[in-house]
C-alpha cells in the first residue's frame, strides 16, 4: 500500500469546535468544522446550525458570515426546531393520517385504532408513541397498498407485483428491473388520492421503466391529474415529522 503525504493527510485533515454568536437578539449555537476548503459555507444539519470554514478562516470573519445571514440563519433554525418538536411524538400530540389530523392517545386496551380523529396507540414495554405509532403505520400499509396496486394492475392490464415496504423518507415508490413494488410505509401520512398517484407512478414503470414522455402517457392513462398530485405530494413530504 503507498504511503499517505503529508499533502494527503492535510487535505483530510478536519478541526471540529463549538461557538456561539448573537443574532438579532438571539443567541445562536454553531458547530464550526475547519477543513481544506476555500470558503465558508452554511447549512442546518441534524446538531443545528453547522459552519465550515477553511484552517485560515478566523472566528471574526466566521461570525460575519453568520450575520450577514442573519435572517436565513433564523428562518430554517426555526423550521428545523419545528421539526423536532414534531418528531418528539407524546400523548396530545398531533399528526396527520391519511391526510386528517388526529390526536395520539395511549390506547386503554392491547390493540391500537383510529376513530373519530383520535389514534389510539398501544405502547409495549419500552415503546414511545413515535415507536409505536411507526408500528401501527406498517401494520395498516401493506393491506391498504395491496388493494391498490390490485386495483390499478388491473386497470394496467398487468400482473399483481410483488409488494414491500420501505422506510424512505423521500423516496415515496421504487419498481425494479424484476417487476417488484417498493412503498414508504410513510405514504399513510397522506391522502389516500396521493397514496393512489405513487402506485400508479410505479406500476406505470412496468411498461416504461424510464421517465420519459411515452411513461407520464402510461401514468394519464392511469392517474388523470397526476401533475397536481404530483406538486401537492412535494408540498406535504416537507411537513412530515423525521420518524424512526
Amino acid at each position: 500500500m503507498p504511503k499517505r503525504t503529508d499533502a494527503f493527510l492535510n487535505l483530510h485533515r478536519r478541526e471540529e469546535s463549538c461557538g456561539q454568536v448573537h443574532i438579532q437578539g438571539q443567541n445562536v449555537d454553531y458547530r464550526l468544522t475547519r477543513s481544506a476548503r476555500r470558503s465558508i459555507s452554511l447549512r442546518i444539519a441534524d446538531h443545528g446550525l453547522s459552519v465550515g470554514a477553511p484552517f485560515n478562516a478566523s472566528v471574526e470573519q466566521v461570525e460575519a458570515m453568520l450575520h450577514q445571514n442573519g435572517e436565513w440563519v433564523l428562518q430554517k433554525l426555526a423550521l428545523w426546531q419545528d421539526q423536532k418538536r414534531a418528531a418528539m411524538l407524546v400523548e396530545g400530540s398531533e399528526i396527520s393520517w391519511l391526510g386528517e389530523p388526529c390526536r395520539l392517545r395511549r390506547a386503554s386496551g392491547r390493540r391500537s385504532r383510529f376513530h373519530d380523529g383520535v389514534l389510539e396507540l398501544y405502547l409495549a414495554d419500552g415503546q414511545d408513541f413515535a415507536e409505536a405509532f411507526v408500528r401501527f403505520c406498517k401494520s395498516r400499509a401493506r393491506p391498504l397498498f395491496l388493494e391498490r396496486l390490485a386495483y390499478y394492475a388491473a386497470r394496467l392490464g398487468v400482473a399483481m407485483p410483488p409488494l414491500m415496504l420501505s422506510s424512505a423518507r423521500s423516496r415515496w415508490g421504487s419498481c425494479s428491473a424484476k417487476g417488484e413494488i417498493r412503498l414508504s410505509w410513510r405514504l399513510m401520512h397522506f391522502p389516500p388520492a396521493l397514496i393512489d398517484y405513487v402506485v400508479a407512478h410505479e406500476l406505470a414503470h412496468l411498461e416504461e421503466m424510464n421517465h420519459s414522455s411515452r411513461f407520464w402517457a402510461v401514468v394519464e392513462r392511469l392517474y388523470p391529474g397526476w401533475l397536481a398530485a404530483r406538486n401537492e405530494l412535494r408540498r406535504l413530504a416537507a411537513t412530515l415529522p423525521r420518524l424512526d
